[in-house]
């Protein structure tokens, strides 16, 4: 099967617009048109529904769509260890989201394994998945819940999360708030990782919808919490690394905890790796940003 046959079906489906995705691919519609109907030949279903109100994909096409992603990113992943294999040294990357510290693991494996080359990757919440299932990273430092399609995950231990809002806002008095009087505000993140806002919203009667591109990155978040714009909810770790003046991070009744785990590509097992899981769990209570500043000088 061709790999850009599927690679042109999943930007059709990301665009539900032969126009646009022939321009995003840099072919042209016809021939865009042409591979599609091969591969729907090649599948024995149709993939997508082209009517008067537009293109849509067929039950089989959403079934599908899945499968052909993780085609694509087991083939990146391939080349990417292609390439390192070509230049003949092990190497081994992190990745970790935000509040989260990879270091303890890093200094583990060079302790175990001189030669094997480290690094480290910063993820976010849109990315923490993606980037183990192309190769990018090799283990992950994720925050959970995450799909499971294709990795191998185990948890690590949880932590509180807090509410943080603009310090002049009227709700930054309260030493604890009430996730109904949170659920009041805008979110400025994925309500996926913030169910509870989203439970709240519907008891209120309020719409739970959020704006089709909220800020995946920390910093973005903050700075629009800062103008006013919603309250995010972040880890504690993280509310803590990255505290501001003109910010609050408090305490949130009914908001679970943010938990934590490992994640790696399921078909993958050197040894290197195993030993980086080994790691992980040992050193779990070593890991977040919050347990260092606890312990840095003057911190208390």
């Amino acid at each position: 099967m061709s790999l850009r046959r599927v690679e042109y079906f999943v930007v059709v489906a990301a665009e539900l617009n032969f126009g646009r995705a022939a321009e995003r691919l840099h072919v042209t519609q016809p021939v865009l048109s042409r591979q599609i109907a091969l591969l729907e030949r090649e599948l024995g279903v149709p993939l997508f529904e082209r009517s008067s109100r537009g293109t849509s994909l067929t039950e089989a096409g959403r079934e599908l769509l899945p499968d052909a992603q993780a085609m694509l990113q087991s083939a990146a992943a391939l080349q990417r260890r292609g390439r390192q294999a070509a230049r003949g040294t092990q190497r081994l990357v992190v990745g970790f989201m935000p509040g989260l510290l990879a270091t303890p693991i890093l200094q583990g494996l060079r302790a175990a394994f001189p030669a094997l080359d480290v690094s480290t990757v910063r993820t976010g919440w849109d990315d923490q998945v993606e980037t183990i299932l192309d190769g990018r990273v090799d283990l992950g430092l994720v925050r959970l819940p995450v799909p499971t399609r294709g990795l191998t995950v185990r948890p690590l231990f949880a932590e509180h999360r807090l509410a943080v809002l603009p310090r002049t806002h009227p709700l930054a008095d309260r030493s604890e708030l009430d996730m109904d009087a949170v659920a009041e505000l805008e979110l400025l993140q994925s309500p996926d990782a913030v169910p509870e806002w989203r439970e709240a919203r519907r008891r209120r009667g309020l719409p739970v919808s959020v704006a089709p591109s909220y800020p995946h990155e920390v910093e973005v978040k903050l700075e629009q919490v800062a103008l006013g714009l919603g309250v995010a909810f972040l880890p504690a770790s993280t509310a803590r690394f990255y505290s501001r003046p003109d910010l609050i991070a408090t305490e949130v009744t009914g908001l679970g905890p943010s938990e934590v785990g490992v994640a790696w590509a399921a078909r993958r097992r050197s040894e290197p790796l195993m030993r980086a899981v080994e790691l992980a769990h040992a050193l779990r209570t070593s890991l977040t940003t919050e347990r260092v500043l606890d312990e840095a000088p003057g911190s208390h």
